[in-house]
């Protein structure tokens, strides 16, 4: 007789390769996609189909296919929607860096044009070295909780880091009239786009070691509770070092950024709206007093107050900018059928314009929702890891993306004053999209972690199971 399965028997983990699974068939579509706006492009630009159309569409299939491996090797159970994700956004923006490349040395869409550009081929090498820095990371970081030992000195050195332009020769240092460049014979990075992981890691670690002090109550105003003064050190060195890169690097970005960033990680640390309310203010009384010190943000907002005002000098950019929005309408002109290099920088600052002039406002809001659904995939991984510090760090990594993405837009769309920021993924640039890959990297970490099946307990044998033995009595 066939004994009935104990009712304890413990659930049976998902198989690795069943997010895997989904990775692939995203990733096929991503390529799909991609393969298709290349080949709509250079039918635009009548460009003969033959070895830069292979080169780019083989390069693209091998790096994510490389990238997906080591996933399927070092973190099986990560989610399967962030490399598609990125897939997409990095092919895409490549696709539009060549195609601003095939424009650049067109009469009809330049009134200057000179000889083209080959910015794709550089952005192509940048990529492949974002996948192996993505493949390093993945290997050398196999808990994400290690990276908490070692939170204070990423964070000293993350300011160094970001410092050193502020030392250097303007020469070595200034790009555009900022000042947060590291620029010698032969190569050049940002030191900013990497300081920024850094900090966040630091401000991870130390909200989880602190926690109790920054939920400590203090004086009570209108309902709500507000921290005590001993215990704003945070948010005050938060707000001292925004407004430091501010005054000594002539760059409104990067600050903003780390700001809000950490801001953003007090409130989810606490769940305190005091925290926020105490750093918005910070935010407009920094920005008043900036406003009155520094001559380039008042140019920011000026220019962002009446860009048409300045048509000839400053505002010529933001100008263009907006003429590319109106030119693209609902369905855009098409790809490769614009004239998105009138927009100085459009590879670059203004690669969103780029796509919002031939894709119009359908297909920048379906780059849009590509940002969100990583930010969304993200924060599931924040709210499913089983640590603090992983916590606080996938919701910062993931905020960073989102925020950077609606600065950016802000500014090329005049809702913000520009800031200098890069687009994630999309847009021309060695040095962020390594550090995007290194950020790609340890949010598909937290959520391997986060999704990760625990082990199955040994169970007890069932009663009825055991064998039996007399026992004689002494």
């Amino acid at each position: 007789m066939t004994s009935a399965p104990s009712m304890h028997a413990p659930p049976t983990p998902p198989p690795k390769s069943a997010g895997r699974t989904t990775e692939v068939v995203l990733l096929s579509f991503a390529v799909c996609v991609v393969i298709a706006a290349l080949l709509i492009v250079q039918g635009a630009q009548d460009v003969t189909l033959g070895v830069q159309t292979l080169k780019y569409a083989g390069a693209f299939i091998v790096l994510f296919a490389v990238a997906h491996l080591v996933i399927r090797r070092f973190a099986p159970f990560a989610d399967p929607l962030l490399l598609p994700c990125v897939a997409l956004l990095n092919g895409l923006g490549l696709v539009m860096i060549y195609r601003l490349d095939l424009g650049s040395s067109r009469r009809d869409e330049l009134v200057k044009a000179d000889e083209m550009t080959h910015n794709a081929d550089q952005q192509l090498v940048w990529a492949v070295l974002g996948v192996i820095v993505f493949s390093l990371t993945l290997i050398v970081v196999r808990d994400h909780r290690t990276l908490s030992r070692y939170a204070y000195t990423l964070g000293l050195g993350g300011l160094i880091f970001l410092s050193i332009p502020m030392v250097l020769p303007a020469s070595m240092a200034e790009v555009n009239g900022s000042r947060n460049w590291i620029r010698i014979p032969g190569f050049s990075i940002q030191p900013g786009e990497f300081s920024k992981i850094a900090i966040i890691i630091f401000a991870a670690a130390f909200l989880v070691s602190r926690r109790d002090l920054f939920t400590t109550a203090g004086k009570q105003f209108a309902g709500i509770d507000f921290p005590r003064l001993r215990d704003l050190g945070p948010l005050l060195a938060a707000w001292a070092i925004a407004t430091g890169v501010l005054a000594l690097a002539n760059d409104l970005g990067t600050p903003l950024l780390i700001f809000a960033t950490v801001l953003t990680m007090l409130y989810v640390a606490t769940s305190r709206v005091s925290w926020l309310m105490l750093g918005v203010t910070l935010f407009v009384l920094g920005a008043t007093i900036a406003y009155q010190l520094f001559e380039h943000l008042r140019v920011r907002v000026a220019i962002w107050e009446d860009p048409f005002a300045q048509y000839d000098t400053f505002g010529y950019q933001i100008a263009q900018s907006l003429f590319g929005f109106a030119t693209g309408g609902m369905f855009g002109t098409g790809l490769g059928s614009g004239r998105p290099n009138i927009v100085p920088f459009a590879n670059t600052d203004f690669i969103l314009t780029s796509f919002a002039e031939e894709l119009g406002l359908v297909g920048l809001a379906a780059i849009m929702m590509v940002y969100l659904l990583i930010t969304i995939r993200g924060l599931r991984s924040a709210i499913a890891v089983r640590d603090s510090f992983g916590k606080l760090l996938a919701a910062g990594l993931s905020f960073t993306i989102i925020f950077q993405v609606f600065v950016v837009f802000g500014g090329v769309s005049k809702l913000i004053p520009l800031t200098g920021l890069t687009t994630p993924f999309l847009a021309y640039g060695g040095s962020s999209l390594l550090a995007n890959y290194i950020l790609l990297a340890l949010l598909i970490r937290i959520s391997n972690a986060a999704r990760e099946p625990d082990a199955p307990k040994q169970q007890a044998a069932p009663v009825e199971s055991m064998s039996t033995r007399v026992v004689r009595k002494q």
